[in-house]
């Protein structure tokens, strides 16, 4: 079959890998109709360089249609339609239990003391082929392959499969009070999404993004917008009787503007050897913190930062004078995605699509045109926002 795959430092292409198959009786097989780029793959190109391997099988926000059933699956037939969580959970153990998918104790990866297996996402989370590819091997498919059962099309669902429950998590984790102000830092697919949810819930929603294409499509939602100027914070602050936002949401992550010293790190590492470029990001990885220490300026004493943004380094310096001073609460994690989709399937599904999941797409392309769209979404070029690719 034809997929994606990581091949060295800044390089991936679309090659013939080995056919997705059953393995374990809880299995199943789907045939990908729809499966989108994520700004955290494009982390995979150099920060997390380190922890992928030539002809790794790249993507986790996927859906299709069933084509091969295990044995032991209950729930699914060949034919059914489904769209798959990024997460690898099993639903029953104690961490499941309590809604913490994202760290689900089945397929927790302890060897490298880090949560649930992720497809498509390095060796610290499982080394999983993922689904920018012809077909995807779903584990307990049971509990993670999620059954749509209307004709909608692709881009009403595809979204559940990570960046909306990641945005949704991202705002429940601001705890904006009721009206309250939220400034979301990044207007890439997730901060797009946090910043409808946030409208949604009734709060004023001030984003920041330097990109103009951006801005604008969040503005046809009907969220206040600023460029990212030297003078971005006291502009925030004029916005906001000089307190600042009750919250901020920070939807960049590790690859935020600024710092060219965190930068040239970075992508020095991912070009080391593999075991020095492991050993070092995992002990003295850094990361461009701009964006993070922006929310943590911004937000009013007393608020709440929330982490969207993918952060990888284990020496990253914070002002915790400034953070202890303010009385913050910094709220992160990994996206408990099972927890959320019984929010979020009927606003999906609902014909006036109140999160816009349908203004998203800015470029729908074949799987084989993906080495160019993932260049393309890295620049920020052509207005590209989020890319859908169809096998």
């Amino acid at each position: 079959m034809r997929a994606l795959t990581w091949q060295s430092t800044g390089r991936v292409i679309v090659e013939d890998v080995p056919m997705a198959e059953i393995v374990e009786p809880t299995d199943v097989v789907i045939r990908v109709t729809s499966t989108a780029i994520c700004g955290s793959d494009l982390h995979l190109l150099d920060v997390l360089g380190p922890f992928m391997h030539r002809h790794d099988v790249m993507g986790h926000e996927t859906m299709g249609v069933i084509t091969e059933v295990g044995s032991a699956v209950q729930k699914l037939r060949a034919g059914d339609r489904v769209v798959i969580p990024f997460v690898i959970a099993c639903g029953f153990c104690y961490m499941c239990a309590r809604g913490l998918t994202s760290q689900c104790e089945t397929t927790q990866n302890r060897d490298q003391q880090a949560g649930a297996t992720l497809y498509g996402y390095t060796e610290i989370y499982g080394r999983i082929p993922g689904g920018q590819a012809e077909f995807l091997r779903v584990q307990h498919a049971d509990f993670n392959a999620m059954k749509i059962n209307t004709d909608l099309p692709d881009e009403r669902y595809l979204f559940l499969s990570d960046i909306l429950p990641t945005a949704w998590q991202g705002v429940q984790y601001a705890n904006v009070p009721d009206g309250g102000t939220l400034a979301v830092i990044g207007l890439g697919p997730v901060g797009q999404f946090a910043s409808r949810i946030g409208r949604h819930l009734g709060y004023r929603v001030i984003a920041i993004d330097p990109v103009e294409e951006r801005r604008e499509m969040a503005e046809r939602h009907g969220v206040e917008t600023l460029g990212l100027t030297d003078d971005v914070l006291d502009l925030l602050r004029a916005l906001t009787d000089r307190r600042g936002p009750h919250s901020v949401l920070d939807a960049v992550g590790m690859e935020a503007h600024g710092n060219p010293v965190a930068a040239f790190a970075q992508s020095t590492v991912g070009l080391l050897p593999r075991v020095a470029s492991t050993a070092l990001s995992k002990v003295v990885g850094v990361d461009r913190l701009a964006a993070l220490l922006l929310a943590i300026e911004a937000v009013q004493r007393g608020g709440t930062v929330s982490l969207s943004g993918v952060y990888g380094g284990n020496a990253d310096p914070l002002p915790m004078l400034t953070m202890f001073d303010k009385n913050l609460t910094l709220k992160m994690g990994q996206c408990n995605v099972h927890d959320w989709i019984a929010t979020l399937w009927p606003l999906v599904e609902d014909p006036n699509d109140p999160l816009g999941v349908v203004d998203l797409v800015t470029h729908s392309v074949p799987l084989e045109d993906a080495p160019e769209m993932y260049e393309l979404f890295r620049n920020k070029e052509d207005g590209c926002i989020k890319v859908v690719l169809k096998p």
